[in-house]
């Protein structure tokens, strides 16, 4: 009989328990929806390969709009051990409002690579690891947009599957840092202390981004199962939390 998972009664997550729903999700043998399929839902999630994705694009859709840079950055048991960035030429001219925010002009990109010519270099920082972002409904969307307009091969890209669910650190700093004024990752990586270097550029964020997630570890569910688990139940309760403020302001 499988067991029915219920949030905390406040809807938090309470360290110090997440040992004790491990081994209650192993004994009950379910499934945990989300996870890439490589990994195993008991195992701690900080012990397992991730990376960071960042994009900086010419605008907001995935479906119009393009990357202009990609910022990868790889962790290995809780430690950085690579960082790469890459400036793309998105085959557009970039909007003078984008470039205000990122300050990456269409000089910058002349001789860049298109997206299409990095897919085996982006590739081999992917492969086999742990999607993370910092609001990876932005982030992730873009990764499989462009990927498709190249048509490069997708095995054992846990970020490319739309199954899998990218660890977020955005979701958590909404539910544990609530009532903190400020969820931009530059106001989060102020209030605890994170040097964030060149803000708004794609590598710099995302190595900012991987250390928010491992600073807030001692908050978080320590499987990989339970943490995927409770961020899809919270990113949902911000979602019609947010639809519920959008209603009430319209006129």
């Amino acid at each position: 009989m499988g067991v029915t998972w219920n949030c905390f009664p406040t809807g938090k997550y309470y360290p110090g328990i997440s040992e004790a729903m491990a081994d209650a999700l192993a004994e009950s043998e379910v499934s945990v929806a989300g996870l890439a399929s490589t990994f195993d839902a008991q195992a701690r999630w900080q012990d397992l390969p991730l990376v960071v994705v960042d994009f900086e694009t010419t605008g907001l859709s995935a479906e119009s709009d393009r990357v202009l840079e990609i910022g990868m950055v790889c962790i290995d048991a809780g430690v950085v051990t690579e960082v790469e960035n890459i400036l793309i030429n998105p085959g557009i001219p970039v909007p003078e409002e984008a470039s205000a925010v990122h300050g990456i002009t269409d000089e910058m990109l002349a001789d860049a690579p298109v997206f299409s010519a990095c897919c085996e270099r982006i590739a081999r920082r992917l492969t086999g690891r742990i999607p993370v972002a910092y609001n990876a409904s932005f982030d992730a969307p873009f990764l499989r947009a462009e990927w498709a307009r190249a048509g490069a091969d997708a095995t054992n890209i846990p970020a490319l599957s739309p199954e899998v669910t990218w660890l977020d650190p955005l979701v958590w700093v909404r539910e544990v840092q609530k009532y903190e004024k400020g969820k931009k990752l530059t106001d989060v990586c102020a209030r605890m202390g994170i040097e964030l270097t060149a803000a708004h550029r794609a590598a710099g964020d995302a190595e900012a981004t991987g250390k928010v997630l491992l600073a807030l570890a001692p908050q978080l569910p320590a499987a990989y199962g339970e943490v995927v688990r409770n961020q899809q139940h919270y990113a949902q309760a911000q979602e019609k939390e947010f639809a519920a403020w959008r209603a009430r302001r319209r006129p």
